[in-house]
């Protein structure tokens, strides 16, 4: 029988991938087609994609350290473990390299919306940016739930 440890690990593996691509690709698309404001739609949005990335964090590391625990040095040889650090990385640059900058420019385009100012080219890419790390991580995410049984035994 499996210990509540493994249990937890599949637990937050399930959440969050789960939630990277409930939110990603199911929630936020739905927002922005049928909320007639496009702001509001980008607001829910990226307040779903900010929790989503706490949960990721907060996975991960547990992930990072069940991992640790159980396996100890062999961790470092098996995907899992570098695969749930690059999630983990790739979240960290996204919460806390790239929404810093996307969200300074909407401030410096008040009042107006950061899509009708100057700073919309600017905002595209940066919004590229994010959008990139998440498609990278959603598909790390699939080796992730692949890979999170090997190595345990």
């Amino acid at each position: 029988m499996k210990s509540l440890a493994d249990a937890v690990q599949s637990i937050a593996v399930t959440l969050w991938v789960g939630s990277l691509w409930a939110v990603g690709y199911i929630v936020a698309p739905v927002l922005f087609a049928r909320l007639p404001d496009r702001v509001l739609a980008g607001m829910m949005a990226g307040k779903l994609f900010t929790l989503v990335a706490y949960v990721g964090i907060g996975c991960a590391l547990y992930l990072l350290l069940f991992r640790l625990t159980r396996c100890g040095a062999r961790s470092f040889r098996q995907g899992f473990f570098w695969t749930t650090l690059l999630m983990l990385l790739l979240i960290l640059v996204g919460e806390f390299g790239v929404q810093p900058v996307l969200e300074s420019l909407k401030a410096q385009a008040l009042p107006k919306e950061v899509m009708a100012s100057v700073f919309r080219d600017r905002f595209d890419t940066w919004h590229g940016v994010a959008s990139g790390l998440y498609v990278i991580e959603s598909v790390l995410g699939i080796a992730l739930v692949v890979l999170q049984h090997r190595g345990l035994k």
